[in-house]
């Protein structure tokens, strides 16, 4: 589904990735860690397009190094960045409405599937986006991209500054996407969410992934959790 080979990124000058390579699988969960700075967030900005990359990025056997970010968005991977990003001056029901591609048929989702997953913007449908809570645009936001029916999702640390409650339903919501076919890229800093619902881990040390296994193997490795991932 998506593989990546000995990938490089660039801000300027500045080298930020030093050979990234790894592979997500159709309805697969692998979860990206590592400390702030440690590549993660550009690891995502470069497979859609958003930073100056060189390597190999393949989507369904296709290259995409190159490719502007719509593009990559029209071929199937959503992405949900950290910010947000949400519309804030329209409605929620606008905003869902902003990520479907064409008319929405064919697709896995609808808005009863976002309101009947997230009660709370259903509640909310007819209010202004930038008047929600934290967790309710970070609920917004995973939905709309939802609405785009990706076959991956790119989601950087969706757990940011959510409160606990908030947390586990989104650990809900990511299985949920699994159930659907849907494979997930998920950057986090939490390893409580990531070794539950992750059928891999990938930990990232100054730019390069320095392990690669199963949720259990890294939960074994004293070493790479010490030297990598704790503060």
């Amino acid at each position: 589904m998506l593989h990546i080979d000995n990938l490089h990124a660039f801000y300027g000058k500045s080298h930020v990735l030093h050979g990234v390579s790894f592979d997500v699988q159709p309805g697969e969960i692998v979860a990206l860690l590592g400390r702030n700075g440690s590549g993660r967030s550009t690891t995502a900005k470069a497979i859609m397009g958003l930073v100056d990359s060189q390597g190999q990025i393949d989507w369904n056997g296709k290259a995409i190094v190159g490719k502007k970010a719509f593009e990559i968005a029209h071929l199937g991977i959503g992405y949900v960045p950290e910010n947000r990003d949400i519309f804030p001056k329209l409605t929620v029901h606008q905003n869902l409405m902003l990520g479907q591609k064409g008319k929405g048929t064919g697709s896995r989702w609808s808005f009863d599937d976002m309101y009947q997953m997230f009660p709370r913007l259903l509640e909310r449908q007819y209010t202004e986006a930038g008047v929600l809570s934290g967790g309710e645009q970070q609920m917004l936001t995973l939905c709309r991209t939802l609405m785009g029916d990706p076959d991956l999702i790119i989601i950087d640390e969706p757990t940011e500054g959510l409160a606990p409650k908030i947390v586990v339903l989104v650990g809900q919501y990511l299985k949920k996407l699994k159930d659907k076919g849907v494979s997930v890229l998920l950057i986090e800093q939490k390893l409580t969410i990531a070794m539950k619902i992750s059928d891999r881990a990938l930990v990232m040390g100054h730019g390069s992934i320095v392990f690669s296994g199963t949720p259990a193997e890294l939960n074994e490795n004293t070493y790479i959790r010490k030297e990598w991932l704790e503060v």
